[in-house]
């Protein structure tokens, strides 16, 4: 975490709605040690940093479409709804959850956040009482405070019910998309073992080492390519058209393309996990509003 002082974080959480950019400077600088530039900004991470304060927080199309709900009705729109996940059922708050109803194996999401998720490969198995305790306390929380992410303001909370597509052996692959076009996918491995480990790859299926695992793979490394690659990039970027830079997230199961997400400002514009050198990289393929 970013800030270690709780103080601090009770102190965010209140600046948020009032003072956003304050709350994002201090953020920035307990992540990396320096100054955000917003009149300059030149990494990706500043360039979104800039992008969530000064576009995506009053864009109504980018609420939409961090809403975990409405982007379903967005994806389709765009004719893209063959890749969406079967939705199981919706509800409005943790108490309403039909427990006795859900499938052998399921996922269940908050619409209002990132990371609120918890996934469930075998009903047998899942802790109700755990379960129920975390969403409540998910409910409780207004996830954008905590981070200035503004496009998740005014999200109604609801929880999903998804099918569950797969385990630890799932890729996956998120599509960074730089005005309107698909520049690199970041395939991720190894999420349930909670050793996360990540690659990119270009759209020709090149691997490239510019992560840190990257640099660490063997001389012979290489995934499979996607069966749907080419379906991947085409979604991506007729998803990612109308916005400076978005990231479209994507699952391939039995050779079936699925839908995730379209993640607007990854770990909150405050990627300490990408190498300086690609937070550079990718900043320099990122054209904001009026620039050259």
């Amino acid at each position: 975490m970013w800030v270690q002082s709780k103080f601090l974080r009770i102190l965010i959480y209140f600046l948020s709605p009032l003072f956003p950019t304050l709350v994002s400077r201090i953020l920035y600088r307990a992540a990396f040690h320096r100054r955000l530039d917003l009149k300059h900004p030149k990494t990706l991470n500043e360039k979104i940093m800039w992008l969530k304060l000064r576009v995506y927080a009053k864009d109504p199309l980018v609420a939409k479409c961090a809403d975990k709900l409405r982007v379903r009705d967005y994806v389709a729109e765009k004719g893209c709804g063959d890749a969406l996940n079967e939705l199981e059922a919706v509800w409005e708050d943790p108490e309403q959850i039909d427990w006795d109803s859900l499938p052998e194996a399921f996922a269940l999401k908050c619409n209002f956040a990132s990371g609120f998720n918890w996934i469930c490969p075998d009903r047998s198995k899942l802790d109700r009482e755990a379960c129920l305790a975390q969403f409540r306390h998910w409910y409780r929380r207004d996830f954008w405070r905590f981070s200035a992410e503004l496009q998740y303001r005014d999200i109604p909370k609801r929880i999903l019910c998804e099918r569950y597509l797969g385990g630890e052996e799932l890729v996956d692959y998120k599509v960074y998309c730089f005005n309107g076009k698909a520049r690199y996918i970041l395939c991720c491995l190894g999420r349930e073992s909670g050793h996360t480990r990540f690659y990119f790859y270009d759209p020709d299926w090149n691997f490239c080492r510019i992560t840190r695992d990257g640099r660490a793979a063997p001389e012979d490394f290489g995934l499979p390519r996607p069966q749907r690659l080419d379906q991947m990039l085409r979604y991506a970027e007729i998803l990612s058209e109308p916005f400076p830079f978005v990231r479209a997230d994507f699952y391939e199961v039995d050779g079936k393309l699925y839908f995730g997400e379209l993640t607007f400002t990854p770990a909150a514009a405050m990627d300490t996990g990408r190498l300086p050198e690609t937070d550079r990289m990718f900043g320099e393929m990122l054209k904001l509003p009026g620039e050259k």
